[in-house]
């Protein structure tokens, strides 16, 4: 399977001010790593063309951007609702730092015994810490991503766990 050399990074949720700014969701670890990107992309069936950034800054916990070639309302309307992209490259990760779209789909498994749970579906965050969401064969169940149940991540063949009982079941 190769990796996908793009990452969505936001949104553009709204149009900003009356000449083409626009109002960007970040889904980066914060919205200064999304506000200092150089230039972003829009994605068109298998292709991704390329927006220069040509300003950008934090307002509140979104971007306010204005995007090459954007220099109109009219422009900046047609653009709400689309996802961004940027190149996996203009981020810098940290050692066990990974992105969520190369976990999405991994096995979680106990980390002792490794006995598959199921698959990890989303990941959810909405504060001190992430949530992992398990696909099981009991259905849904959550995980806090914190070091008394997550005992470390591998990309290539897993997330392994130590759960406590009833947690997966």
């Amino acid at each position: 399977m190769s990796v996908n050399p793009y990452i969505e990074c936001g949104k553009i949720v709204n149009t900003h001010g009356c000449h083409g700014g626009v109002k960007l969701e970040s889904w980066c670890n914060s919205p200064e790593d999304l506000a200092d990107l150089e230039e972003i992309y829009f994605r068109s069936g298998e292709s991704y063309q390329s927006r220069k950034l040509l300003k950008a800054s934090v307002f509140k916990q979104f971007v306010v951007a204005t995007l090459e070639g954007v220099d109109t309302m009219d422009q900046a309307i047609a653009l709400k609702g689309r996802t961004i992209y940027a190149r996996r490259e203009d981020f810098a990760l940290e050692e066990e730092e990974y992105f969520i779209a190369d976990l999405v789909g991994l096995d979680v498994m106990d980390a002792e015994t490794e006995t598959i749970y199921g698959k990890l579906s989303e990941v959810i965050n909405r504060g001190a810490s992430d949530i992992y969401v398990v696909n099981t064969p009991n259905g849904e169940r959550m995980i806090p991503v914190v070091p008394e149940f997550v005992d470390h991540v591998d990309v290539k063949r897993g997330i392994f766990v130590r759960p406590i009982d009833g947690m997966l079941d």
